[in-house]
């Protein structure tokens, strides 16, 4: 494979998406003033294309498209609970967003804790929610990085690490990413928002090239996973399996589930349902997104043919198994394009996380704490700022900490956000759970969980039983159902006290309970 050529073929793939950055503004020229609702949520303006392409690229990020694959190159079927678990997204999606939307739109809110401050009345909880988003999206921040730098380094060195091949990958993924902190400073969301069409015509086309081009040689899909089974027991190589043990399933059944109540939790995803145009917007994006689902169960077979080719990863890198599978079949200029693709995936997510931590630091702590009549020209320079450091932070993160490490975090940060479920979801239909019991459940979930992931060597799949055997389940899951039971128990605890709730303040608060009664025609005595 010529180098040069695969070089030139990604830097043009990645050059494209950065000036589509820099030049988002010239596709939507206003003369408002600025504002959080403009420069975090491009004003609630984005259309249905425009929602699903964005919504979908920030979902499925480029670690995504890496780290399933590499899971399943490594693990075999476990991986594979990654495809059930964004379909049940899209239901989810379709009837939680909306509502969402509409609240938000009515009541002002630009963040889902300025939601729950004024649903419940709660300054506490309200900061609980918004310092457990941020936290937890920090860690997947940087796991953007990681897939860049897995990238890289099979750009740089066919996925040795070497040293200089390390340095190297190093550089550009640094320069990738000062360029993206200055397109989202600059236009916010509207940055990702144009980056994302780019994304999907690239991620969409690379893996239906490389999945066409991995068949043709094998022969067909059953030949793939007929070679993949006998290579599994090569010296050396992966000891996946390509089947589920019935010990697996309740784990792979919990993780799918809890996996996906957590991802519409994330500040990032409900940053960009707050941008779309109206809840018929987020609607028909919900009906669509299944449509990504098939590229990321592409993505996961390949991790399979990985297998089969006889790839061979770094060991802890199996997150380099699709780009060394490209490096290895593609030619050189479709090669170049495939890892360009991947790149640019990471860009998309990376900048809407970054957009929405600073959203969620300025509203919810700056604003509500530090400085309460700060103008929204302040708002936005806080947040633009904030955003920058976010990126340098990630930066940092990935250089100071082992990938075990970031990956870890990670996964503590999918138990960590679920535990605001109880607030923001269930809160959208009912006020009966007490603010204060609600707070109870949520440290009560985040402590619980934590010392379960912990205890088990980071894992996010814990063995819980009495007595019996031990049933392996999602830990983000099990905590939950604590948050649940303490919020419950809690809430009954208080209201036989008498303590009160606080007032609503949203606009479900002035909503009628039940249809409008018909006209009769007459007067009432």
């Amino acid at each position: 494979m010529t180098e040069g050529t695969v070089l030139a073929a990604f830097l043009a793939v990645v050059g494209a998406a950065s000036l589509l950055a820099v030049a988002a503004r010239r596709f939507h020229r206003t003369d408002t003033l600025p504002s959080l609702d403009g420069w975090a949520l491009a004003d609630r303006s984005l259309g249905t294309g425009w929602s699903w392409l964005l919504l979908g690229g920030t979902v499925f990020t480029a670690y995504t498209f890496t780290a399933v694959p590499g899971l399943a190159y490594g693990n075999g079927a476990p991986a594979f609970f990654a495809v059930p678990y964004t379909v049940i997204v899209c239901p989810l999606a379709f009837v939680l967003l909306p509502r969402l939307w509409s609240v938000a739109r009515d009541s002002g809110c630009v963040t889902v804790a300025d939601f729950v401050r004024g649903r419940y009345g709660s300054a506490p909880l309200a900061l609980a929610v918004a310092l457990t988003g941020i936290l937890a999206t920090m860690p997947y921040l940087a796991l953007q990085l990681l897939g860049i730098r897995a990238v890289l380094t099979v750009l740089t060195a066919g996925g040795a690490h070497s040293p200089a091949a390390l340095l190297a990958g190093d550089l550009a993924m640094v320069a990738l990413f000062a360029g993206l902190a200055v397109a989202t400073y600059r236009h916010g969301l509207r940055a990702p928002a144009v980056i994302s069409a780019f994304k999907g015509a690239a991620v969409f086309g690379s893996v239906l090239a490389i999945v066409w081009l991995v068949l043709d040689r094998f022969g067909g899909p059953g030949a793939v996973f007929e070679t993949a089974a006998r290579r599994l027991g090569d010296p050396g190589g992966p000891q996946a399996s390509l089947l589920l043990t019935p010990a697996q399933q309740p784990a792979f059944a919990t993780l799918a589930l809890g996996s996906a109540l957590a991802l519409l939790m994330y500040p990032h995803v409900l940053t960009v349902a707050f941008a779309a145009a109206g809840p018929d917007t987020l609607r028909r994006t919900a009906v669509a997104l299944p449509a990504w689902t098939a590229v990321l169960a592409l993505f996961g077979l390949l991790g399979i043919a990985a297998v089969a080719a006889g790839v061979r990863t770094p060991a802890g890198s199996a997150e380099s198994a699709v780009p060394m599978l490209a490096d290895r079949l593609m030619p050189a200029p479709l090669a170049g394009i495939v890892l360009g693709a991947i790149t640019v995936g990471a860009l998309v997510p990376a900048a809407v996380m970054s957009v929405a931590a600073a959203t969620s630091f300025v509203r919810n702590v700056y604003v509500e704490y530090v400085h309460p009549t700060a103008t929204p020209k302040r708002q936005v320079r806080v947040a633009q700022l904030v955003s920058l450091t976010a990126k340098a932070g990630a930066v940092v993160f990935v250089f100071a900490l082992r990938d075990q490490a970031a990956i870890n975090l990670q996964l503590l940060g999918g138990v960590w956000i679920l535990q605001i479920f109880p607030a923001v979801a269930i809160g959208l239909w009912t006020r009966w759970l007490h603010h204060r019991a609600l707070l109870a459940g949520w440290a009560a979930g985040m402590g619980f969980g934590t010392v379960m992931v912990v205890r088990e060597g980071f894992s996010p799949v814990v063995p819980l039983g009495a007595g019996g055997p031990a049933v392996e389940i999602y830990a983000g899951l099990a905590a939950l159902l604590l948050n649940l039971a303490v919020s419950a128990a809690g809430t009954v605890l208080l209201r036989r006290r008498g303590v009160p709730g606080r007032p609503d303040t949203t606009s479900l608060a002035r909503r009628p309970a039940g249809p409008p009664r018909p006209e009769t025609g007459t007067t009432p005595p």
